[in-house]
Order: structure tokens, then sequence, then C-alpha cells
């Protein structure tokens, strides 16, 4: 990912706050001639063998065949969209300038590897039910014994990726002066859509 110095962040604690906020992926593979790309969530997990950059952990539709590119040793990526938004220049002291869009992304590059014991299956999914159920008023709970979830289990093949390296981006308007970045920050507030104010929020997380 093309990242100038401004816009970089290394910080291991606002990347994984990064991939755990905004968990949903886009998870890109290749076998050298055609690249696929689907759409889900990822849980991020310390790594088991205590490698430094950690695990990512998902599970695909067996029918995608996707999970087929995950050869040993070659190396995936996966996305993770943060908040997005447009900047007009007419916030700027100086309007004088060009249009641009603020966001935040997170680049995780690593080795993924295919399972589909049962076992593991059910604790992977019994694992993802309860992280993403956990905000709501009134959680579902995953009853592992009824015969939904083992036809459930018999349709999906699990994966972890073992990440070797993070690229993060906050293009947040660093590279801009005082005022424009606070006129920035003031017109993304002042928008009616909340990915507008989300990207507010991370500007005023990172000290604009």
């Amino acid at each position: 990912m093309y990242t100038p110095a401004a816009f970089e962040e290394a910080d291991p604690a606002r990347i994984h706050e990064i991939v755990r906020r905004y968990p949903f992926s886009t998870l890109l593979t290749t076998d050298g001639r055609s690249v696929l790309g689907s759409h889900l969530p990822l849980l991020l997990r310390a790594d088991p063998h205590g490698k430094p950059h950690g695990q990512l952990a998902g599970h695909l539709a067996r029918a995608n065949r996707q999970w087929e590119q995950f050869a040993e040793g070659r190396e995936v990526l996966a996305i993770f969209h943060g908040p997005h938004a447009y900047v007009s220049p007419s916030w700027y002291q100086d309007p004088q300038n060009v249009p641009t869009w603020n966001y935040v992304a997170v680049h995780a590059y690593g080795i993924a590897r295919v399972h589909d014991d049962p076992a593991r299956l059910l604790a992977l999914v019994q694992q993802m039910v309860a992280v993403f159920e956990a905000p709501l008023p009134r959680p579902w709970r995953l009853d592992a014994a009824d015969e939904f979830v083992a036809k459930l289990l018999q349709a999906i093949v699990g994966f972890e990726i073992e990440v070797t390296r993070w690229e993060a981006k906050l293009k947040l308007s660093q590279n801009r002066s005082p005022q424009d970045r606070a006129g920035a920050l003031r017109g993304l507030a002042e928008q009616s859509d909340p990915m507008s104010w989300e990207v507010a929020e991370w500007m005023r997380a990172i000290g604009m």
C-alpha cells in the first residue's frame, strides 16, 4: 500500500484496534494466474506459536474455491476498511486546492492454512458468534448439539492466517496546516452522514 510517512501508522496497539473495530475484511489470494477476493469477517488472535504479528481466523463456504489458493507458503492479503469520507477544498484556509479523501485502512499479509476438523470448526464458529453477539442486548447462542450446526460445519472450511507483516494508513489531513486540519475536521463534523463523523472522530483521536 502506498503510504507517505505522514500517514503511516506503526503502533501495533492502534493497528489491532482498527482490525477489531472493523473486522469485515476483503481477502485476496492468487494462484499465479488469477486473483480471487472474498468479503468476510476475520478474528484477530494471538499467535499460538508466539509469532509477533498475531493470527487472523475465519471461514469460507466449502463451495467457494478461493480456499484452494491457500497453497503452502503463498502470501495472502486481508484488507480492513475503516471509515472514509470526502474532504472539500472549501474547508481549507485557501480553497485553491484539490479535493481529497480521508480514510483509515489496514493491510495484513500472511500465510493461510486451511482446516476442516469438526471440533476446530465448531470452536471457531462459537468464538465468532460470541464476539459479534456480545454488544447485543439479547445475544444469540449457538447450540453445539443442534443438527443445523452439524450441517453448517460440513458446508464450510476454516482457516488461519499467520500474519507476517502489517501495513496501516491513517490518511487524516496530517500533511495540512493546523488551520486546514481544523477546517477539515469542522467540515466533516458538520456533514449528515455517520461515516464523516467517524473520520472526524479518528482525526481527534490522533490529535488533529
